[in-house]
């Protein structure tokens, strides 16, 4: 009987740092469980790797290559880290490299137009001063 007695006595309350003590174990086990899961779940970015060499292809003229080569070149090179990180499965910074590497493609294009704009205003600029020495050269 005694030992009946025993078995259901209670235990004694647990206290507030030991309460505390296995709130915050329980925290932290469920944060590395959701950090671990965001990272099995991230999916592969097929999507911005597929934009981001498009980008690239289409920013790889001879124009670019001339006019903004060191651009062009960040492009390919980011391109290339992309698609690095998305062998080694690091999909989050696979997306973040293509996303940059399209931008970067965007810059170089841009760039390579702007050069090649100026070039044109600066041939229009000649051709009109040509033209004005020309006219005051017939009237005198």
């Amino acid at each position: 009987m005694k030992a009946a007695i025993a078995q259901t006595t209670p235990k004694p309350p647990i206290s507030g740092p030991a309460i505390r003590s296995l709130a915050a174990r329980g925290l932290l086990a469920a944060s590395l469980a959701l950090a671990m899961a965001g990272c099995a779940s991230q999916p592969v970015p097929v999507a911005q790797m597929a934009v981001a060499e498009a980008s690239v292809k289409r920013a790889d003229t001879s124009n670019t290559r001339s006019a903004a080569p060191r651009e062009l070149q960040i492009a390919v090179a980011k391109l290339a880290s992309a698609q690095q990180a998305a062998a080694r499965k690091e999909y989050v910074l696979a997306g973040q490299l293509a996303e940059q590497a399209e931008l970067d493609a965007q810059v170089a294009m841009l760039h390579a137009e702007r050069m090649r704009s100026q070039r044109a205003a600066q041939e229009s600029q000649d051709a009109a001063d040509a033209l004005r020495d020309e006219s005051q050269r017939q009237s005198r």
